[in-house]
């Protein structure tokens, strides 16, 4: 259980090193901040690849997985930065994109 809290801890702080990361410029672009902006951008999308080599799993499993992880992650942003409350359907879209992760971190696997 506790490496069940860990590794999705370790997404979420993930998933947020990434948006944050592209809603930095994003902000830039929109001329409602300044250039400085950009450098903590660029840190905290080196911190969002960092963090990717921490997860134990292969690569493109990490990925795929992260992805839903993502999904849930950046409606929570669109909630609390962006002030929008997510409708039903971004949660029942979140909630299949969450149940595809779980089928992929979880499906049985022969030892390798």
């Amino acid at each position: 259980m506790q490496s069940l809290l860990l590794t999705t801890g370790l997404y979420v702080l993930t998933a947020v090193a990434e948006i944050v990361g592209c809603y930095l410029p994003w902000l830039w672009l929109q001329q409602r901040a300044p250039v400085w902006v950009l450098l903590p951008a660029a840190a905290s999308l080196a911190l969002f690849v960092w963090l990717l080599t921490l997860h134990p799993a292969a690569s493109g499993r990490v990925y795929a997985a992260y992805g839903g992880v993502y999904v849930a992650t950046a409606l929570v942003w669109l909630w609390w930065v962006d002030g929008i409350a997510p409708t039903r359907w971004d949660l029942l879209g979140a909630g299949l994109a969450l149940a595809g992760m779980a089928v992929i971190v979880w499906a049985p696997r022969a030892p390798v």
